[in-house]
Order: structure tokens, then C-alpha cells, then sequence
């Protein structure tokens, strides 16, 4: 779970490839740098996620079996809210008890 700033989005191939400046990571498993690239299986980039706009997203580590290809996933219908402080405030608190 992080806090992001959309920065480009852009289609390749089946998939929607999101640029996300990360403001702040709430609750993860997995590093995450100041930049990263946030995939979205299809092309609609359901959900649908605007440039320069301020989301909080739950996504997923993908890595292959092979190790060649390591990714952060957003799934069709996963958590991605437009970020409010209220929101922020919510996550921090349920990640304390988590």
C-alpha cells in the first residue's frame, strides 16, 4: 500500500504501464523507489488512474519463475482511491494493527 502522483500512462502491448512518483509506501513486502512503473493488465487501464492526480494503490510484486521479470501489478478491481489525508489517515492506523 503507498501513497502515488501519477506521472505518465502509456499502453504496451495488452497492458496499461502507469510512471508513479511514490510519496509515501504505507504497508509493503517489497522496496519500492521514488520512481517506480505500476502495471495494468488490458488495455481500458481499468482502473482507471488520471495523470497528475494523487492515488492511495494497493498493488502486488509480480516476479517469474525465471526472475527476468519482476513488476508491481495492479489487478482489475484492486484497491486504488484518490488519495485525501483522511484516506492516508485510515491506512496508517490499520497498518499499526496489522
Amino acid at each position: 500500500v503507498f501513497h502515488g502522483r501519477i506521472l505518465a500512462r502509456r499502453v504496451v502491448g495488452q497492458e496499461t504501464r502507469y510512471e508513479v512518483e511514490v510519496k509515501a509506501p504505507y504497508r509493503h513486502r517489497f522496496p519500492l523507489v521514488s520512481r517506480e512503473y505500476l502495471w495494468v493488465p488490458g488495455t481500458c487501464g481499468c482502473p482507471e488512474l488520471r495523470e497528475g492526480a494523487e492515488y492511495l494503490l494497493m498493488a502486488q510484486r509480480h516476479v517469474n519463475r525465471e526472475h527476468t521479470l519482476n513488476r508491481i501489478v495492479l489487478q482489475h478491481g484492486a484497491y486504488a482511491r484518490p488519495w485525501t489525508r483522511r484516506e492516508a489517515r485510515l491506512v496508517r492506523e490499520a497498518a499499526r494493527h496489522c
